[in-house]
């Protein structure tokens, strides 16, 4: 592996959802986040998390969340375990999520070398 890969792979993941959350369905979002950052927080290469909720300002998401991980290879190991759990639990994301008429954009980021 040569050496900008090996620096990417080392590098901290920062799982970004941002959702359009219709008043209606704020609760039901809110606990399915909290169930899943709850399990989240218990896994290996698990760094830190924030909820934010919009309270001011044009923006159009209203609900944020973020999830920072150690690196790529602790998220590739937290992903069967999440759906796994969802799959015990009869959640479905993607069908909550149309369900409710929500809309989501969710991403995988990283920080910029020498900002």
């Amino acid at each position: 592996m040569d050496q900008l890969n090996q620096q990417l792979a080392d590098a901290a993941v920062f799982r970004v959802d941002k959702f359009v959350v219709p008043a209606e369905a704020r609760e039901e979002i809110l606990r399915k986040v909290r169930a899943t950052h709850e399990l989240l927080r218990l896994q290996q290469g698990f760094v830190q998390d924030f909820v934010l909720e919009q309270f001011s300002g044009p923006g159009e998401f209203n609900l944020v969340t973020i999830v920072e991980w150690e690196n790529q290879a602790a998220v590739d190991n937290v992903v069967p375990i999440v759906k796994a759990a969802q799959e015990r639990a009869g959640f479905n994301p993607q069908e909550t999520i149309a369900r409710l008429g929500v809309n989501a954009d969710i991403a995988n980021y990283q920080l910029l070398p020498e900002m």
